[in-house]
């Protein structure tokens, strides 16, 4: 059962002349500029702007409730912007990752001649972005989709003289296309089913003569956007792009996949097939790109590893119906990843320290089942402070279960160098830290967008709880083999594996393959 607290937003009717103002003078500014430098210093004053903007709504936002903001219409075609609790919030976590990524920028292009047309691609990129999460329809969502690819794709192939860059770009540009075709197809079906784009009439009304179809048509797009099994080998092949564009893609523009869902989850949510699909192959992605990123001697390939496994960890959380905790995520994993890629460099250095040889013994067992305990009975503690309905709720179960693995994995880290009575305290104390702190997070994200996000209950049949009870042991199947990995590191057979998985099972090499033959 899906409700939505929504009620419909204050429609406003704006002066033509605003059509979207800041927008328009955001473009015009970073693209006017020729001079190198000047150029990347004109792009970080509108990424400045738009935060400033986003500001301004936010705190609207918060004084007058959701606004619908229209500027112009043509027939069933509206510009017109949405500004609730998950607009304004993503609006602010995109504007802000803006400055920095823009900042940075001006340095690390300093003196490359084409330093002025990086800029205003990066540019029109960001504002893309913007617009996909301020639409109110999804014919401007789709627009906005579609503009966000082809604008990152110009980033992508910035350095064209590296033949992996290319592949990888053209990579990537097909598997967008496959996105747009989907969501191309929804846009049609939805109208022919609901007469209107506007989200807040389809969300009144999510119910509708295609609306199976259209929950999958924008799953695959999702998943196709953010880089899911077996469509996520383009993410980490595209490292030959300069670092900001990195930043900005794996801290914000690969959110956008999670975004739709979240976005449009009174659509999708009327098929418990597509979003079964989405949690089963989320949680699969989440497994697969975390073995392969425990093979990664690159920093940016062991990061961008990490992005697919997050992604795919936010799929499943999409498909189990998390929707406020998937929001949380994606603010996280954004401000984290993007400091990540911008201080590659000096990780270099504290890997370099922080490295242990191969062959150093395995977290004894007792160590393992301890930290388990532990983390349990503090997981299910304060889980049970923060009044969480764990009883009838099983997708709920399965998130914190997957919480309280890697509160157990942090223990044993701590605890397999010294038991010692203080640093067995110390990690509890950690763990209780963490748990409380990410359990109050979520409590305030469902808050914060519960006018904007439905509260989904969905029946579970017996498959599905067989399905999430295989997931729970793949998860812990993963735990495991990491406490054992320093041990099972100089065996012949786990080296093969460790090749295999170096490689990404080669899933790679063939999409490819496929390019080329594609391509040429």
């Amino acid at each position: 059962m899906t409700t939505l607290a929504q009620t419909s937003p204050q429609m406003l009717e704006a002066p033509e002349w605003m059509t979207p103002l800041v927008f328009v003078a955001a473009v015009i500014a970073g693209t006017m500029i020729r001079q190198g430098r000047q150029a990347a210093e004109g792009a970080t004053w509108v990424a400045r702007l738009f935060f400033v903007t986003a500001l301004i709504l936010a705190g609207g936002v918060m004084l007058a409730g959701p606004m619908r903001l229209e500027f112009a219409a043509w027939g069933p075609a509206k510009l017109a912007l949405l500004v609730d609790p998950l607009s304004a919030l993503m609006f602010l976590l995109v504007s802000f990752l803006g400055i920095v990524v823009t900042r940075y920028a001006v340095n690390y292009l300093d003196g490359d001649a084409r330093q002025a047309t990086f800029s205003r691609w990066l540019v029109l990129t960001l504002t893309s972005v913007l617009v996909l999460v301020l639409s109110s329809n999804l014919l401007l969502f789709t627009a906005a989709w579609i503009a966000t690819s082809l604008s990152l794709h110009q980033l992508l192939t910035f350095y064209r003289e590296r033949p992996a860059a290319v592949i990888a770009a053209r990579k990537k540009f097909i598997i967008s296309r496959l996105a747009d075709a989907c969501m191309i197809t929804a846009l049609v079906l939805v109208w022919r089913g609901h007469g209107t784009w506007e989200f807040h009439e389809l969300f009144a009304n999510p119910a509708g003569p295609h609306s199976g179809l259209v929950a999958g048509l924008l799953v695959a797009a999702a998943m196709l956007k953010s880089a899911q099994f077996p469509f996520h080998s383009w993410l980490p092949d595209t490292l030959e792009t300069p670092t900001p564009v990195s930043a900005l893609m794996h801290a914000g523009i690969i959110n956008a996949g999670g975004f739709l869902i979240v976005r449009l989850s009174p659509l999708v949510t009327q098929s418990s097939t597509a979003l079964n699909t989405l949690a089963l192959l989320g949680a699969f992605t989440a497994l697969f790109a975390s073995v392969i990123m425990m093979t990664q001697t690159s920093i940016k390939k062991s990061l961008a590893w990490s992005t697919v496994a997050q992604m795919g960890f936010m799929m499943l959380q999409c498909g189990l119906g998390a929707f406020a905790l998937a929001m949380m995520h994606i603010v996280a994993h954004s401000l984290y990843k993007a400091h990540a890629f911008l201080s590659s460099g000096s990780v270099v250095n504290l890997a370099k320290s922080a490295w242990t040889p191969v062959g150093r013994p395995a977290a004894h067992p007792l160590v393992v089942l301890g930290s388990l305990a532990v983390s349990i009975a503090i997981g299910l503690g304060v889980a049970a402070v923060f009044s969480f309905d764990l009883a009838n709720d099983p997708g709920q179960v399965l998130l914190i279960a997957v919480f309280i693995m890697a509160m157990s994995h942090l223990l044993w880290t701590l605890w397999s160098s010294s038991m010692r009575q203080r640093l067995i305290l110390r990690g509890i104390g950690l763990v209780v830290a963490a748990t409380a702190a990410c359990f109050a997070l979520h409590a305030g994200f469902e808050h914060l967008l519960a006018a904007s996000v439905p509260a989904y209950a969905p029946l579970r049949s017996g498959v599905e709880h067989a399905v999430m009870i295989l997931v729970a042991l793949l998860f812990l199947a993963v735990l495991v083999f990491q406490s054992q990995l320093p041990a099972w590191s100089s065996r012949p057979a786990f080296a093969r594996f460790y090749v295999h998985a170096s490689n990404g099972f080669y899933l790679g090499t063939l999409f490819n393959r496929l390019t080329s033959k594609l391509i040429a």
